[in-house]
């Protein structure tokens, strides 16, 4: 668990995950939460199936860098959106990072305290050297994120901008 300013980042277990994608208010319930009015896209759905519950079900990796991590309002006690790592560290120590707000608490500066949160536990994870990400040409706000919490623009694609945040190195003294 990562605590912010306003927020508590949860990394959800794969039986939580379950009941996240069923949008039912079970999650909610069991973490003693507000109801929110959360959707989840065609896109997450199949994240889901295809890459995050598999691999929270892989008891030979460290889940925190292929869950959810769902993001809890204090003041509301409600999940205001969510940051998922894409899998584990690649041999150069980089993690992808993906991320959404639910609609009704867009341009509140979640995100970007959300980002933030996981940037300071990746500082804790000796084998982070660097996180990335990519975000739609379109997505202003999204790539604002990125900005503020110094990553910087690496490349792009045809409708993407490609982001990277390299992590202050550590020396042993």
């Amino acid at each position: 668990m990562i605590e912010t300013e306003r927020l508590i980042l949860k990394p959800l277990t794969y039986d939580q995950l379950v009941k996240y994608i069923k949008c039912d208010n079970s999650l909610e319930e069991e973490l003693d939460l507000n109801k929110t009015s959360r959707t989840i896209s065609a896109e997450l759905t199949e994240a889901f199936e295809k890459t995050i519950l598999p691999n929270v079900a892989d008891t030979s990796k460290n889940y925190l860098y292929s869950t959810l991590w769902t993001a809890i309002s204090k003041k509301e006690n409600k999940m205001v959106g969510d940051l998922c790592i894409v899998g584990e560290p690649n041999p150069d120590g980089e993690i992808e990072i993906g991320y959404g707000t639910y609609d009704e608490f867009q341009n509140q500066g979640y995100m970007t305290e959300i980002v933030n949160g996981i940037i300071e536990w990746a500082k804790s994870q000796p084998i982070v050297k660097s996180i990335i990400a990519s975000s739609d040409k379109v997505n202003a706000a999204s790539f604002k994120v990125l900005e503020k919490n110094n990553f910087i623009r690496i490349g792009e694609t045809e409708t993407s901008f490609n982001w990277k945040l390299v992590m202050n190195t550590r020396t042993i003294t």
